[in-house]
């Protein structure tokens, strides 16, 4: 009797052993929209469940290799579910963002940065992006650090993807497309960027192989979701290079939520550091709002402002730039009068409508007005000697130029003026039902514009005015008088007005399955695009239509390491917009087609654990080949087309990045780029494009002192070799393929947090009323290297020879910044 008793003891332990054996864990952290932890979230199954701490941390045991419904909530924020499936002794961690709006669905919480991952999106941290130092600092100054990302000008926020131009990068706030000026000339004109860091909830990037629902271009996809706040809070920084404040703040019955930043910025600093001794004064501002109202439970209604004033007055006075060899020092000396006055005014408005009928069915309807009213007018005239510098170091004249070889002059004019009005409704909807999602939209879009182009270009060498190579005027002196007018070297006078409509849409299926235990998800879709062109100065253009075809494919094997294979393609299409349809004398041609594109992605995510650390490769194989090409030449960041479908294209290349904790506790990665991109015209044979980008290593280090944790440094770190320099106006580029000098690039920064949530002062410290309080310096270009941009072709006259003189970017810049928050 007693060994039976014992026997089914020993039996019931054994079960409830093996009971408690099949559990699995959930852990993690429970953020709100600003990042910041929820002390007393209730996470929740059947009848058991537990609250976050109040570092937001928590953690549960559920049952394993069963189905298990987890609700996740919070009183006055929105309530997660989902359903979940763990392994025996499985940890899963998951960090739940719970917020207020009416777009909180369990796919977005549960796999949302799976789903990016498999879509091949690249998702940047704000608070990343906020730190990084960067002469540009925001979003696009941390897209240079990615590989396939290209951009040798720290003054401009224009940045080239995989061989494409600026002009070939979509980008979206709040699912609104945004745009920028049209006449800008040089990233010291640019000013501020449209996407204000400071509002910004979460960062999207998209290098290619990009689905259906997005636009009409052929290289990239900039996705940006701003904040919607969850309590009042005040932030401001402020530099040497400008300041910027935001507030936002949510009424108490949670409908109501807004947030509004103000930025300016004067970029003296920078460009006084230049080779050029100018009087300068650019000055940027912008306010930027955006403000939602959850009208009912179902139903919210979004607005986007934005109001941007550029001014840009420059008075250059005197430039000396050496170059040449060791051996031999040559340098070009200018002396200058004149002066240059830009304005550029932007203007831009949209309101979003949300309507999800219920827990499938999502509409949504938005309506955008961007107009931008610009001028460019200057007048500059320069005195140029080209010369031999004195390389003796024992000569009282060391480096000074002491032999002049040739000299001349250049008198450029420009009386620009431009008006844009864009006006665009859309419809967008999406269906899902488990594991299937059904989207679609259309869009309707009307581009008015009017524009004045008047510029010239008169150079002068040693008293001989150069015409333009495309004169076919014969010289026969002495035995004929020579009658023929003086002209300009370059010439542009134009005035157009005209207005473009087009209708677009898009159809896309994703699913998301298995076969055996490997998880698929797929998508596939087609987008439709027709326009036509009309105005007073141009002929009316046939309606025109295009049909691009997409489709994307990840695979997760059930393997023991944690690998996501995908591939991707597509037909893309970028009908032209108006800088496309304008060539360099400023005529519009509405014949213009547009380019095409077809995409070959294929990539591979490996995550696994280094030094007990999670670290992430990611590879990337891309092919492009590009049919109808419009060519271009690039003069700084302004892009002048011929404006005619005369050639084809490819772009081939290899993308790494390897990311993670490389020190405890921050995101640090370092990314090698290969492209190789070359055109066709007239079938003429292969030749480099301006975006050219061979090699390219990106860096970026995040650190802080063990001993002093609030102390901490950034590091941003760019190699890439040197680009087509390109040619001298009206040359040829198939006789113009030398290259700029490589790429190198490096911005320190530090901080000291003085105040945060975890550090506070004795009490009553008058300090205590910030929330956060930070002191930093950073260091551009800290090893003072000099590159180059452009350059500037100048001739001698007595050997008809031609000197391409490199236009210097910024050398080594000090700045200091001081964050807070209330």
């Amino acid at each position: 009797m007693k060994n039976k008793t014992l026997l089914l003891l020993t039996a019931i332990l054994l079960i409830s052993f093996s009971s408690l054996a099949q559990t699995a864990v959930l852990k993690g952290v429970i953020l709100d929209e600003d990042n910041f932890p929820i002390q007393g979230a209730n996470i929740t199954y059947n009848t058991s469940g537990t609250q976050s701490d109040e570092n937001g941390v928590y953690q549960l045991s559920i049952p394993a290799n069963q189905e298990v419904n987890i609700t996740i909530s919070h009183l006055g924020l929105k309530d997660v579910q989902f359903k979940i499936n763990l392994e025996e002794n499985q940890e899963y961690e998951l960090n739940p963002v719970l917020k207020t709006d009416v777009e909180q669905i369990s796919e977005v919480v549960i796999s949302g940065r799976e789903k990016k991952v498999v879509e091949g999106i690249t998702t940047l941290d704000p608070e990343t992006i906020r730190t990084t130092p960067s002469a540009n600092a925001g979003v696009e100054g941390l897209l240079k650090s990615l590989p396939g990302v290209s951009a040798n000008n720290e003054l401009s926020t224009q940045y080239s993807v995989r061989g494409g131009n600026f002009d070939e990068n979509l980008v979206y706030v709040n699912e609104i497309e945004v745009y920028r000026p049209f006449l800008i000339r040089s990233g010291q004109q640019e000013g501020l960027s449209f996407v204000n860091t400071d509002l910004v909830r979460n960062v999207d990037f998209s290098a290619g192989g990009f689905q259906a629902k997005y636009g009409d271009k052929l290289s990239s996809v900039l996705d940006i979701t701003y904040k919607r706040p969850t309590r009042l809070g005040i932030t401001a920084d402020a530099s040497l290079l400008g300041a910027s404040v935001s507030a936002g703040g949510i009424s108490k019955n949670k409908k109501l939520a807004g947030i509004v930043g103000i930025r300016y910025r004067d970029n003296s600093l920078l460009v006084n550091a230049k080779d050029t001794e100018t009087n300068f004064r650019p000055r940027f501002a912008d306010v930027q709002t955006y403000i939602s109202y959850n009208i009912t439970n179902k139903f919210e209604l979004g607005f986007l402002g934005n109001l941007a004033i550029n001014t840009y007055d420059y008075e250059p006075l005197r430039r000396q730039v050496n170059f040449g060899t060791l051996q031999t020092v040559q340098a070009l000396t200018v002396r200058y009068q004149g002066q240059e006055r830009d304005r550029y005014d932007t203007y831009f408005g949209a309101l979003k409508g949300t309507y999800k009928v219920n827990d499938n069915l999502t509409l949504k309807l938005i309506a955008s007005g961007y107009q931008t009213q610009e001028q460019e007018h200057y007048d500059i005239f320069a005195e140029y000697a080209l010369g031999t510098v004195n390389t003796d170091i024992g000569s009282e004249n060391l480096g000074q130029v002491e032999f002049s070889e040739g000299v001349g002059s250049q008198l450029t004019h420009a009386r620009n003026d431009l008006d844009a009005l864009i006006f665009n409704v859309e419809h967008k909807g999406s269906y899902i039902a488990n594991q299937h999602q059904l989207d679609w939209g259309i869009k309707f879009t009307s581009e008015d514009i009017r524009d004045r182009l008047q510029e010239y270009e008169i150079i002068d060498s040693a008293g001989f005015s150069i015409r333009p190579p495309i004169l076919d005027i014969v010289n026969d002196q002495p035995y004929t008088p020579f009658a023929s007018p003086i002209v300009p070297f370059t010439n542009a006078r134009a005035i157009n007005n005209l207005t473009t409509e087009r209708i677009s849409g898009y159809l896309q299926y994703n699913v998301r399955s298995a076969i055996k235990e490997n998880e698929i998800w797929a998508n596939i879709g087609i987008r439709a695009h027709n326009w036509n062109i009309s105005g007073e100065t141009v002929n009316s253009s046939d309606s025109q239509i295009v049909f691009s075809p997409r489709a994307q494919i990840a695979i997760k094997p059930n393997w023991k390491a944690d690998m996501i294979f995908r591939a991707s393609g597509g037909v893309y299409y970028q009908p032209p917009f108006y800088r496309e349809l304008r060539d360099s004398l400023g005529q519009v041609r509405p014949e213009v087609k547009a380019q095409q594109s077809i995409h070959l992605v294929v990539g591979n995510d490996y995550s696994f654990s280094m030094w007990n650390r999670p670290f992430k490769l990611t590879t990337e194989l891309y092919y492009k080949t590009l049919t109808d090409v419009n060519p271009y030449t690039l003069e700084n960041v302004r892009i002048r087309y011929r404006a005619r479908n005369n050639a084809k294209a490819y772009a081939q290349g290899l993308d790494l990045r390897l990311n993670g904790e490389f020190v405890p506790g921050t995101e640090s990665w370092v990314s090698l780029g290969y492209l190789k991109t070359e055109e066709n015209i007239d079938n003429r044979g292969y030749i480099s494009r301006p975006t050219d980008q061979r090699l390219k290593i990106g860096v970026l280090f995040q650190d802080y002192v063990p001993t002093i944790p609030n102390l901490k440094m950034y590091l941003n770190m760019v190699y890439q070799t040197g680009l087509p320099g390109g040619s001298p106006s009206y040359a040829d580029p198939y006789s113009f393929q030398s290259r700029l000098r490589d790429y190198r690039r490096a911005d320190l920064g530090m901080s000291y947090v003085v105040l945060d949530s975890e550090k506070r002062l004795r009490e009553g410290h008058f300090l205590n009323a910030f929330r956060e309080l930070s002191l930093g310096l950073e260091i551009y270009n800290i090893f003072d290297n000099q590159n180059a941009i452009t350059n500037t072709f100048v001739r001698d006259a007595s050997s008809q020879v031609q000197f391409a003189i490199p236009n210097f970017l910024t050398p080594r810049v000090f700045n200091v910044r001081l964050g807070m928050k209330f």
